[in-house]
């Protein structure tokens, strides 16, 4: 049986106030539309509910059975539509994001520990995935959005510039280097380095900002992740070449990294989502919490 949810709200409204006009002005209805709902109600029961003469209402002892339950109803009905509507039920669910590889290492931990503090019953699921991997899952609907690079151009995505990262050299403490603060690229020549590799996110910025100086460094070893080249330089292997973001302060304390300048090689991260797309709530808060907080930094 379908609930009449108007219907209840006549009848009880009617109980309540013991007359019709005054439980029209209530609900803010007419009282020929108050006497429909409570008749398509009585209808739709099978049973008469009051009993109305030309000066009182009074109730049947159906009414009667009826009006305490009803009350209940409505009241349950009304404080799950609060919560489901207020910072409750629809506030909570899971995300799903996507994002490059380097972003998972700094920058999104401390602002999914906010999240997590505001949002407590959430779940955040991360794909992590090369740039161009992270604007196809946001465009086969997989993450509901992604941070990526700036470079992977997709006509039915959007992007909102968030952050910007440079490149710096990470080599351990023992290193020629370590000693140093600041190197300009050329300096990097006589060195054995780490290097990302062709099909990385990374080697398009550095291929279009260094040219032919990049050919000359010595990479004795290439990698798609920058995170392996961190464990290499941890073993002694050599210096390598990775975005700042990817290295979390403390996590190797026998390495040092040294900014490397002349030119200055920086990326922009975005926020991808496809356009005209609704988010569900959860995805809207964290979404505007990344926003917020690439505005302070």
């Amino acid at each position: 049986m379908k609930l009449d949810v108007l219907g209840m709200q006549a009848f009880v409204g009617v109980a309540t106030c013991g007359s019709f006009a005054r439980a029209a002005d209530m609900l803010s209805v007419t009282s020929p539309a108050l006497t429909r709902r409570l008749m398509n109600l009585e209808s739709q029961l099978g049973v008469q509910l009051l009993e109305r003469t030309t000066r009182s209402v009074s109730l049947t002892a159906a009414g009667a059975s009826l009006l305490p339950r009803a009350r209940q109803l409505l009241d349950e009905l009304a404080a799950t539509f609060n919560e489901v509507s207020g910072t409750g039920l629809s506030q909570r669910g899971t995300v799903t994001i996507a994002c490059v590889p380097t972003v998972g290492v700094q920058f999104l931990p401390a602002l999914l520990r906010e999240y997590s503090q505001h949002h407590p019953d959430n779940r955040v699921r991360i794909l992590d995935h090369t740039s161009h991997g992270v604007a196809e899952a946001v465009q086969r609907r997989e993450a509901e959005f992604g941070i990526s690079l700036a470079d992977v151009p997709f006509s039915d995505l959007e992007s909102t510039p968030i952050l910007k990262d440079r490149f710096a050299l990470i080599c351990r403490r023992d290193h020629p280097l370590a000693r140093r603060r600041q190197l300009r690229w050329e300096e990097l020549q006589p060195h054995a380095l780490i290097v990302p590799g062709g099909g990385s996110s990374n080697r398009p910025a550095l291929d279009a900002i260094l040219g032919p100086l990049n050919a000359k460094l010595q990479a004795l070893y290439e990698v798609q992740r920058s995170a392996t080249a961190v464990g290499l330089v941890a073993e002694g292997l050599g210096a390598a070449i990775v975005p700042e973001l990817s290295i979390q302060p403390g996590a190797y304390p026998q390495l040092r990294l040294v900014q490397l300048n002349t030119p200055v090689v920086e990326r922009t991260f975005v926020l991808l989502r496809r356009k005209g797309s609704a988010m569900s709530p959860p995805a809207r808060a964290l979404h505007d919490l990344i926003v917020r907080r690439a505005r302070r930094l």
